[in-house]
């Protein structure tokens, strides 16, 4: 298959936004991504908007909402999807199909999300709807409950695992000092995040606070062309295999801690890419709580089940490290806007490949890897990608 190739991006701060809807977050990422990818609002054949919602906001019907912000777009066909916390990967991936299907030449995808208008008790509750709520509802702390279940589980079987977490938040919290995009430009020790203290209590089972991502508010933007399009444009990131892995809602009828839909989800794209880890630059992953990020180690191939810690000791994942994760502060210190995320981190490994990324730019970065999941890895999403022009 010929995939569609990203041509340009936007991206927003992610935070505490100024921006107090949905409308003007749009907003403020759309005209810049057409304006980079060098297209005009009358290219655009169709628009697939991300927005997680479920009560973050009293405005549903999202796919309308970018003809409100960017009025000459207003006639253009346009959708919203959401997959949990892969929305913004189901998103791009609809907007794919759709010009690979022959529909179009030029889709606009969006990801967006305003979530820190909303009381952080009410916030946790709406997140619980990612979970199978009739056994995992009344987790406490949200989501964070859920997460903490499954480090609990894990360290139950490999041991504890409370320094290794504390490397990774560490390092993601280095990465994110790096980034202008980042809701968290506090570089942190590992010995500040493994100590349970008033600033780093506990939140969830063994998980503390510099365990858990942030709720932020954001946007990130993505223009997607067919390749024969994309030819005539300024850049072009092509997308060498992508590819959705689901697994079983309910925790109770899998094994929490294998990740096992993530590990499908690599195994087929590395495989129709034609590639390894070995091949990879860096690879942009999912690490809405610490634990995810160590699973998803083992997950990708990095290390044998129960044995993902021995990554982050040795250094693997650091940005000067065989195989850089999250160089641009992941979810933990970045920010995880639900519906923003997957095109997020699309975007982060687009500017990567570039050799856009700044102060975040990794050296000679020639293929990225991003895993973004919706839920307790239940919808599991790998692209691999690589600069074309």
């Amino acid at each position: 298959m010929t995939h569609p190739q990203i041509v340009g991006w936007a991206h927003s701060k992610f935070g505490k936004a100024p921006e107090e809807n949905l409308i003007d977050l749009i907003a403020s990422v759309v005209p810049d991504a057409l304006t980079h990818a060098g297209v005009e609002a009358a290219d655009v054949d169709g628009i697939y908007v991300g927005v997680y919602n479920n009560g973050f906001s009293p405005q549903a019907f999202e796919g309308s909402l970018v003809g409100m912000a960017v009025p000459e777009l207003a006639h253009v066909p346009a959708m919203h999807l959401e997959n949990a916390c892969a929305t913004g990967s189901a998103t791009l991936y609809a907007a794919m199909d759709f010009i690979a299907a022959g529909r179009g030449k030029i889709a606009l995808v969006v990801g967006a999300e305003k979530m820190t208008s909303t009381p952080t008790s009410q916030a946790g509750d709406i997140m619980l709807t990612a979970s199978y709520r009739a056994e995992e509802g009344e987790s406490e702390n949200g989501f964070a409950g859920v997460f903490g279940q499954i480090a609990s589980s894990y360290f139950q079987a490999n041991g504890d695992h409370s320094l290794e977490l504390a490397m990774i938040s560490s390092k993601n919290h280095a990465h994110g000092m790096l980034n202008p995009y980042a809701h968290m430009h506090k570089d942190f020790s590992v010995d500040f995040c493994n100590t349970v203290s008033d600033k780093n209590p506990l939140v969830a089972g063994p998980l503390r606070r510099t365990d858990c991502s942030l709720i932020s508010d954001g946007a990130a933007a993505l223009v997607i062309a067919h390749p024969d399009v994309a030819a005539d444009l300024e850049r072009a990131i092509a997308f060498r295999a992508r590819n959705q892995v689901n697994d079983v809602l309910a925790l109770s009828r899998r094994d929490p801690t294998e990740f096992a839909g993530a590990r499908g989800a690599w195994q087929k794209s590395l495989a129709e890419a034609g590639v390894t880890l070995d091949d990879l630059s860096l690879v942009e992953t999912h690490d809405c709580f610490t634990i995810a990020e160590l699973l998803e180690y083992e997950a990708m191939g990095l290390a044998p089940r129960g044995q993902g810690g021995r990554v982050i000791r040795e250094g693997i994942t650091h940005r000067t490290g065989k195989l850089p994760v999250n160089p641009s502060g992941g979810l933990k210190s970045r920010g995880h806007p639900l519906g923003a995320t997957g095109v997020s981190q699309h975007v982060m490994a687009a500017m990567q490949l570039a050799g856009d990324a700044g102060t975040m730019q990794i050296d000679g970065a020639t293929m990225a890897g991003v895993f973004n999941m919706g839920g307790a890895a239940v919808a599991n999403y790998v692209s691999i990608m690589e600069r074309v022009k």
